[in-house]
């Protein structure tokens, strides 16, 4: 669907007539608008591999009131929301903030490992049927997912820190509700204040999932560990082994640039 005739699709959805768009930046694998509306409304719109199971995620945000964009309209092809405000990053204030929604979102329960469907980034799928434990979860859908689309050296060293995870990964932590991708780029800020969390890629497992993501690529601004609280004993071990996964799922997207990335990791990892 071309730019026009998506931001088109979009402004019927909601029974409005498009004032003007453009598009925006970041959208590696979706197309994403910012629309303006004839009624006045600032919305964007944003296709994907799953509009309605982005908009139940989306839901599941809000549900646990932790901010995030209000799904407006949503159908098979795209995804139309709330514009939230975004300029700058966030303040001390915004990191307490973001800490504290965090910790929010990873108190709100799920009753097993997974979600109710798989899910995807662009073309590389997002397994998400339950396992009994954590550790299976974690080998099963996350590191071992799609061993032969990786070069054979890293499968294999995968492979050997996929056996040992029962001693590495507490075998049932509470499986608590993950933004799933939280990594800077999906935290948005307006006048230092956090505004939402989009672009989600939920699911329930052990919390430490998303505070990984969201060092792997920087670090949390002062104030956002006074939000979030004491981390479990253990939590610097396994970081790596979490970090793993967007790892992986990075130089599947974009090539052989992040395979240092992943073997910096397999290292930290002790494998």
């Amino acid at each position: 669907m071309g730019i026009d005739e998506l931001a088109a699709a979009a402004a019927a959805m909601l029974k409005q007539a498009p004032k003007g768009w453009r598009q925006l930046g970041g959208g590696d694998l979706n197309v994403v608008l910012a629309l303006d509306l004839a009624d006045g409304r600032a919305v964007v719109v944003k296709t994907g591999p799953a509009p309605r199971a982005e908009a139940a995620m989306l839901l599941a945000i809000r549900s646990a009131d932790v901010p995030a964009p209000r799904v407006l309209a949503v159908s098979d092809r795209c995804l139309v929301m709330e514009r939230l405000e975004s300029a700058g990053g966030l303040s001390v204030a915004g990191w307490w903030a973001l800490g504290e929604a965090l910790r929010r979102l990873h108190e709100t329960p799920g009753i097993a490992y997974g979600w109710e469907c798989d899910y995807a980034f662009g073309p590389v799928p997002i397994r998400n049927a339950p396992a009994p434990s954590w550790p299976e979860f974690w080998a099963e859908r996350r590191l071992l997912s799609d061993p032969e689309s990786l070069p054979a050296r890293y499968a294999r060293r995968l492979e050997r820190l996929a056996r040992d995870l029962p001693n590495r990964l507490p075998e049932s932590p509470p499986p608590v509700l993950l933004h799933g991708d939280l990594w800077a780029g999906n935290v948005l800020a307006a006048e230092g204040q956090l505004s939402g969390l989009v672009d989600p890629a939920c699911y329930c497992g052990h919390g430490e999932v998303d505070l990984a993501m969201l060092n792997l690529f920087g670090s949390p601004g002062a104030g956002f560990a006074a939000g979030y609280g004491a981390l479990e004993p253990g939590a610097a071990e396994r970081q790596p082994i979490y970090q793993l996964w967007p790892a992986i799922v990075h130089l599947r997207l974009f090539g052989g640039g992040y395979v240092g990335l992943l073997d910096r990791l397999l290292v930290a990892a002790g494998v």
